[in-house]
């Protein structure tokens, strides 16, 4: 991946790094990230769009296998907010089991009309700091972008 498409992406995607940061992972952040980035604003399909076309030049999700492919596009910095991104293209699939030290939001992107990342379509949600799961993807395909703080991620098994 270049450098001018990294700079790129990560312009695309200051504006919800800002609201992440001003606002904290907290209860209420979701519910104003689904309100400030609706799934069908101008934000949020530019950013659907980036990745798709991004994975199909080959520079996004390069590590892993069918089903599951994912790799880290921006690491933290100031720039970034302190925030990390990866994105993840899953299809059918219970990832490995991790823990969010300092919390995770995520933008579900389904890819089959009705796929779910752990139960929910298209939109974001955020795990609060100390949370873990284990990522899952039913009925289907879906790209799940995801915002580390500190890019702190433990996997546990």
């Amino acid at each position: 991946m270049s450098k001018p498409q990294i700079e790129e992406f990560r312009s695309l995607m200051k504006p919800v790094m800002d609201v992440i940061s001003e606002t904290g992972v907290t209860g209420e952040l979701e519910g104003k990230l689904n309100a400030t980035f609706p799934v069908d604003s101008e934000k949020f399909r530019t950013i659907e769009r980036t990745c798709h076309d991004a994975i199909a030049a080959g520079w996004m999700c390069t590590q892993g296998g069918e089903g599951r492919r994912f790799g880290r596009i921006i690491e933290p910095s100031p720039d970034s907010r302190n925030l990390s991104v990866d994105v993840v293209d899953l299809t059918d699939i219970v990832g490995p089991h991790h823990r969010h030290p300092t919390g995770e939001v995520c933008m579900v992107m389904p890819v089959t009309k009705d796929a779910k990342f752990d139960g929910r379509g298209a939109g974001w949600c955020v795990n609060q700091p100390g949370s873990a799961h284990h990522p899952t993807v039913t009925d289907g395909r879906a790209l799940v972008l995801y915002l580390l703080p500190e890019g702190k991620i433990e996997f546990t098994g």
